[in-house]
C-alpha cells in the first residue's frame, strides 16, 4: 500500500501536510509521533472516514478512493480502534458477525469461521464468551478477529497495547508475528518506543502533520526516534527526591463493595496515603481499579468500611461534597467520564467544579471566569488549539488529557486520582504531565496512581501496591521492583512483598515464575 501526498485541511488547522507512507506486504510498519502530529487524521482517511483534500493512496499497486470504512473493509483494511467497538452485552460471536451477516450467516458458519481464524493465528477467542466477561486483552484479539473475519490482508492497529500488561504484550506481539508469516500488513500506531523497535520491520515518523522520516528498527535507539518526533529526548517518569511526610491525608480502612448478587468486587481494602506521596496501585483491568475509582470519588457506596480525607470521614459524602473538599480526578476513560466531546472548551473547564471559583460566583456560574481560566490552562498547559470555543472532539488524545490536567491541578487538591493519566498520549505530553503530577507531589498532593504503564508506575510512585481479584494482594519497594515482576503479581503468580530475586528471602513461595528464572 503506497500513500502518495496526502494533504487533509480542517478549519484553522492543517492536520495532514504531503505525507508519504509505502507499507510493505507482510511487515509491521510503525506510525510513530507526538499528539496532534497527525495520526489518527491519517488513519482515518485511510479507513474511509475521510476523505483527504489532496493525494493519492493505491492498494495493490491500484489507485482506489474510500467514501466510507465499507469501501475499505472492500479492499482488504480492516482497523482496530484505540478505544474498542465492541456490545458489552453480546457474545464474541454476535460482536464479530455483526454487520458482517451477509459473509457467513450467524450460526454454524460463522462459528466455524471464528474458530478457523482464532486457530490459525493463535488468538485463543471463545465464540460463545460474552464480551463483558473479557479482560481487555482478549477483548482486543476479539477486534482482531473481527477484522480479519471480514477479510481484511492490512490491519491498522491504533495503541494496541496502552491497556496491556508485559506478559499480554509478548502474547499480543507473537499474534502479529502469525499474521505477517501469513502475508498480512499490519500499520502499528504506538508511542511506546522501545515496543515499535521490537516489533517492527520499518518506521515512519510523522511531526506537525507531515512525514519528517523513516527509519530501520535495527539500526536506530528509543532517543533517535524521540527526538525525530518532538525534537526533544526521551522523558523518564523517574521522581529522585522522596517529599513523603507522615501526615495522613487519605486513609481507606477495610472498605468492601458487592455487585449483584453478592460477590465482592472489592474485598477488604485497605491504606493509607500521605501527604507528597504517590501510590501506584498496579493491576490488570477489571480487578477492582474502576469500582475502588468510583467508591472514592463518590460515583458507588461502599457496602461495608471507611474513607476519611484529613480528619473527616467521607465515606456517606456525595460526590460534589468530595469535589469542593479537594479531591481531583483524572478519569481512566476521558471520552466518557472526563469531557463533554461537542462542548466547548471552556464549558468543559467547568465540568466536576461548578460550583468553584472561577467557574462560579455565588450560586450564579461565572462564564467569563471560566473562559479567562480556559485560556491560562492553555497556555500553562500546553493545549494544542486554535481556541477556547472549539470542542473538546476536535482535540487530539493528547490535548484532552492536558486540558483534564489543568482543570483538576487548577483546584489545589489535597487528593489526586490519577487513573491512567498518560495513556495515549505522546512523549512531550506524557513529560508534561509527569513534570505537573511532581511538582504537585512536592507542594504536599497525595496521589492514587493507577496505571497500565509499568514504567510509570514503577517511576512515579513512592509505595506500590497490586490489586487481583479486588483485594490488595501484593506490595513492592519502586526503586528494586522489575516490569516484569510487577507484571507477574498483576497476573495472580505472586503475592506478598515482592523483591528483586537477589535480595528475596528464601521461603518466599509466592515468587513467580519470572522472578525462579532471573
Amino acid at each position: 500500500m503506497e500513500l502518495t501526498g496526502i494533504t487533509k485541511r480542517f478549519p484553522g488547522v492543517v492536520a495532514n501536510h504531503d505525507i508519504h507512507l509505502v507499507v510493505r506486504k507482510g511487515t509491521v510498519h510503525a506510525l510513530v509521533g507526538e499528539n496532534g502530529a497527525g495520526k489518527s487524521t491519517l488513519m482515518k482517511i485511510l479507513y474511509g472516514m475521510q476523505k483527504p483534500d489532496e493525494g493519492t493512496i493505491a492498494v495493490d499497486g491500484e489507485q482506489v478512493g474510500f467514501g466510507s470504512p465499507a469501501d475499505a473493509i472492500a479492499r482488504g483494511i480492516g482497523m482496530v480502534h484505540q478505544h474498542f467497538m465492541l456490545a458489552d452485552n453480546l457474545t464474541v460471536l454476535e460482536n464479530v458477525v455483526l454487520g458482517s451477516e451477509k459473509l457467513h450467516g450467524i450460526g454454524a458458519g460463522a462459528r466455524r469461521k471464528i474458530k478457523e481464524i482464532s486457530d490459525r493465528y493463535g488468538l485463543g477467542v471463545r465464540p460463545d464468551a460474552l464480551v463483558e466477561d473479557l479482560g481487555v486483552a482478549d477483548r482486543q484479539r476479539v477486534e482482531i478477529l473481527k477484522v480479519l473475519y471480514r477479510g481484511a490482508r492490512i490491519l491498522i492497529l491504533d495503541e494496541p497495547t496502552a491497556v496491556l500488561v508485559p506478559q499480554e504484550v509478548d502474547a499480543l506481539f507473537d499474534n502479529l508475528r502469525e499474521l505477517k508469516a501469513e502475508g498480512l500488513s499490519v500499520i502499528f500506531i504506538s508511542h511506546k518506543l522501545g515496543e515499535v523497535l521490537s516489533v517492527a520491520d520499518d518506521i515512519t515518523v510523522i511531526r506537525r502533520g507531515t512525514t519528517v522520516g523513516t527509519a530501520v528498527p535495527a539500526e536506530t535507539t528509543s532517543r533517535q526516534l524521540a527526538e525525530m518526533m518532538v525534537g526533544s529526548e526521551l522523558p523518564t517518569p523517574e521522581t529522585a527526591e522522596s517529599t513523603v511526610t507522615d501526615r495522613p491525608v487519605l486513609t481507606v480502612d477495610k472498605l468492601r463493595l458487592q455487585a449483584e448478587g453478592g460477590r465482592a468486587v472489592l474485598d477488604d481494602i485497605s491504606f493509607t496515603l500521605h501527604a507528597g506521596e504517590v501510590l501506584g496501585l498496579a493491576g490488570v483491568e477489571g480487578n477492582g481499579q474502576t469500582e475502588l475509582i468510583e467508591a472514592l470519588i463518590g460515583l458507588k457506596s461502599a457496602d461495608s468500611g471507611t474513607i476519611t480525607l484529613g480528619d473527616e470521614d467521607i465515606t456517606l459524602w456525595p460526590t460534589r461534597r468530595r469535589r469542593e473538599s479537594g479531591i481531583g480526578y483524572i478519569p481512566e476513560d476521558r471520552h466518557r467520564h472526563g469531557l463533554l466531546l461537542e462542548a466547548p472548551l471552556w464549558e468543559n473547564r467547568i465540568l466536576g467544579h461548578v460550583t468553584e471559583r472561577p467557574n462560579a460566583k455565588g450560586f450564579w456560574l461565572d462564564p467569563k471566569g471560566a473562559q479567562e481560566d480556559t485560556r491560562r490552562i492553555v497556555q500553562e498547559y500546553d493545549v494544542r488549539t486554535p481556541g477556547i470555543d472549539v470542542t473538546a472532539a476536535s482535540l487530539s488524545g493528547g490535548n484532552q488529557q492536558k486540558l483534564i490536567v489543568g482543570r483538576e491541578m487548577s483546584h489545589s487538591p489535597k487528593f489526586l486520582i490519577a487513573a491512567h493519566p498518560t495513556r495515549g498520549v505522546d512523549v512531550g505530553a506524557q513529560a508534561a504531565i509527569w513534570d505537573h503530577i511532581r511538582e504537585a507531589r512536592r507542594e504536599g498532593l497525595a496521589v492514587l496512581l493507577i496505571s497500565a504503564d509499568l514504567d510509570e508506575l514503577i517511576g512515579l510512585s513512592d509505595t506500590l501496591r497490586v490489586i487481583y481479584n479486588g483485594r490488595l494482594v501484593a506490595d513492592a519497594d519502586p526503586a528494586t521492583i522489575t516490569p516484569e515482576q510487577l507484571g507477574s503479581a498483576m497476573t495472580g503468580a505472586a503475592s506478598g512483598h515482592l523483591e528483586h530475586a537477589e535480595t528475596a528471602p528464601e521461603n518466599d513461595a509466592d515468587a513467580g515464575p519470572e522472578d525462579e528464572a532471573r
